[in-house]
């Protein structure tokens, strides 16, 4: 993981996002790949984006950041065979984008792993809503490609 991103310089805007097959016109696409047995994230932007991934390991809930990743660069967050169906995400961008959904996870300014989702703000972490990527049932492998929302004229 890179270095810890300063989420305080960031104004927040909305910056939407899909999942394949939702028209296209959003900021979001998944796919499966067939390169290798990994979780990898692709910044199809043109800015450095800062990701978090939430999974559950079959017992508690884990969420980790950051990933400072350059623009047009992708990069594995997770080696090896996929463990679960559904993973999260929650992204920004050093313009204040960000990439969101309304699965809440902890996270905190600076590089982190933190077991559990619940009482974030008791536990001195923050809270995140992070988007839902669903894997299918048998993938071992998977891609998300983080794009801008395509401007409509």
């Amino acid at each position: 993981m890179g270095m810890a991103h300063q989420r305080s310089k960031l104004v927040r805007s909305g910056f939407a996002f899909a999942v394949l097959g939702a028209l296209g016109s959003l900021g979001v696409v998944a796919g499966s790949s067939v390169a290798r047995a990994d979780f990898r994230l692709c910044n199809n932007t043109n800015a450095r984006v800062s990701v978090a991934l939430a999974y559950t390991n079959g017992a508690s809930w884990v969420s980790e950041g950051w990933w400072n990743i350059k623009a047009s660069v992708c990069e594995v967050l997770l080696r090896g065979p996929l463990a679960a169906q559904y993973y999260y995400i929650y992204a920004m961008d050093e313009r204040g984008g960000e990439w969101k959904g309304k699965a809440y996870m902890c996270t905190r300014d600076r590089e982190f792993r933190i077991d559990g989702r619940e009482d974030c703000f008791v536990r001195g972490y923050d809270r995140s809503g992070f988007f839902e990527v669903d894997t299918g049932k048998d993938a071992k492998n998977w891609t998300v490609q983080l794009t801008d929302p395509i401007q409509t004229r």
